[in-house]
């Protein structure tokens, strides 16, 4: 498929949606681009310069860069029609999202991001919580800055409650009381847990989501919302096809830009 082909078919798939958008300030051609930079994984600028070079006749209606980013990071509830919904089981995993070298944390007072760890080593930045279902796609998500704790981000696993048995590490346990549906696991158990490598490996290999270029955490969590949106639309592109064995595979290289 080529980008052309692309643009338009992912053009598409949003006005398909459009009945669950508000009619302000979401014009359909703001969505189609937060999904294509999404996918494109480089910075603001290059993004830009890229679309409007070569694909400007496809979206005539798309505002100046200023205005078109900050378009982006206003309500963000549209990206919720992209979820999937709540299977039998899912898992629920973090990971670090470094934003600055250590050694420059604390020189802007503006610095998006805190000191935290993250699979074993220090980064200043965030850390993003995924809530996966068994078949590999993003029924929810959340952020927020790297020494956060993960019982704090319980509502995730509560609102599923009834619909999904969610699979944790036990860093997910509270003392005042974990959600009924909530399963935590010590190391080894539950090798369904694995399928969350998968999910990270396409999205920092094809949509390089842990190089977000936006400095201000509110253009972070727009850029992050349209990376989850996007994982989904195209890990559903050609279909969730399972194997005899009951195996979903999930690939969208082939989709990248």
């Amino acid at each position: 498929m080529t980008t052309w082909d692309l643009l338009i078919a992912w053009f598409y798939h949003v006005d398909a949606q459009r009945h669950a958008l508000p009619k302000h300030p979401w014009p359909r051609e703001v969505v189609t681009w937060g999904l294509l930079h999404a996918l494109k994984g480089v910075g603001n600028r290059a993004c830009h310069r890229w679309l409007t070079r070569d694909y400007r006749p496809l979206l005539p209606r798309l505002p100046e860069r200023p205005r078109l980013f900050r378009l982006c990071k206003t309500p963000q509830g549209w990206r919720r029609v992209c979820w999937a919904a709540p299977t039998v089981l899912g898992v629920i995993d973090p990971d670090g999202i470094a934003r600055i070298h250590p050694i420059r944390e604390g020189r802007r007072p503006q610095q998006s991001g805190r000191t935290g760890l993250s699979n074993h080593r220090w980064i200043v930045g965030g850390t993003l919580w995924l809530l996966w279902h068994q078949d590999g796609l993003v029924v929810g998500w959340d952020c927020a800055t790297a020494h956060g704790a993960a019982h704090t981000l319980q509502w995730l696993i509560r609102h599923v409650d009834g619909r999904m048995i969610v699979l944790s590490d036990p860093g997910f346990h509270a003392a005042a009381g974990d959600p009924a549906n909530l399963k935590l696991c010590q190391r080894g158990e539950w090798q369904e847990r694995l399928l969350v490598e998968t999910g990270l490996s396409m999205l920092t290999v094809v949509c390089h989501f842990k190089q977000v270029r936006p400095r201000g955490w509110a253009y972070g969590q727009a850029r992050l919302a349209c990376t989850m949106a996007a994982f989904n639309v195209l890990g559903q592109w050609h279909g969730l096809r399972p194997h005899a064995s009951g195996f979903v595979p999930l690939a969208i290289a082939e989709l990248s830009l």
